[in-house]
């Protein structure tokens, strides 16, 4: 099927949900990106800053980019112009970085709290108790150029739907849970809630995302 079929495909099986799809561009040509624009899609998501800023340069300004990878803070510079959201904040000092940017540019950039739920090991994302800790901090509270507009996860990768579907219902639980104790500010107004990809977007929907983030159930694999 082609990319326009796919995302037709996917938009139809979204249908009900309150999830927007971001489709995941990393590793993909330019044409296939211009493929799906001319499909009506006006959201990617880049793991990678060097990639995500090769392909702004060349492709239409009303696209929305979303940075979905690990950030290193180093990076965050090269994107901090014209970056819609960064779903992977993992940490203060990042946080940090992301704010000194975005007042250089002069610009408020929406970020998500990636956080830990799935079972196995992976390298990046705070715990619970780290996002409210985060949340909580002076250091927080003083950032005028971030808002932390929701939240991120990735579930285990498993074929056990059950436990993708607890996975994905405990990060919805914690977004609730934050927005009820933690007093809306204009650094903090939770909407979002980013989790499920090509395998697993249908149950992440099903579980209350908002954004769910697929690649090659549009692009196929490479």
């Amino acid at each position: 099927m082609s990319i326009a079929k796919n995302l037709d495909n996917i938009k139809f099986q979204l249908q009900g949900t309150s999830a927007r799809l971001i489709a995941v561009t990393k590793t993909k040509p330019i044409a296939d990106l211009e493929e799906a624009y001319q499909a009506g899609c006006k959201i990617f998501g880049e793991n990678k800053v060097q990639e995500m800023v090769e392909k702004w340069e060349i492709l239409p300004k009303d696209i929305e980019w979303h940075l979905i990878g690990h950030l290193q803070s180093n990076k965050v510079k090269y994107m901090a112009s014209f970056v819609t959201m960064i779903h992977s904040v993992d940490s203060l000092k990042l946080l940090q970085e992301i704010n000194k940017q975005a007042t250089k540019n002069n610009r408020i950039i929406d970020c998500l709290l990636q956080i830990y739920i799935a079972e196995e090991e992976t390298k990046f994302g705070l715990s619970q108790d780290e996002a409210k800790e985060l949340l909580n901090s002076d250091e927080f509270h003083s950032m005028n150029n971030i808002r932390i507009v929701g939240v991120m996860g990735m579930a285990t990768n498993t074929d056990d739907e059950n436990q993708i579907r607890l996975e994905f219902r405990s990060l919805k639980t914690f977004f609730e849970e934050l927005k009820q104790q933690t007093p809306e500010t204009e650094n903090f107004q939770l909407k979002e809630i980013s989790m499920g990809m090509s395998g697993d977007f249908l149950i992440a929907a099903e579980e209350g995302a908002t954004l769910v983030r697929v690649g090659s159930a549009i692009f196929g694999h490479r």
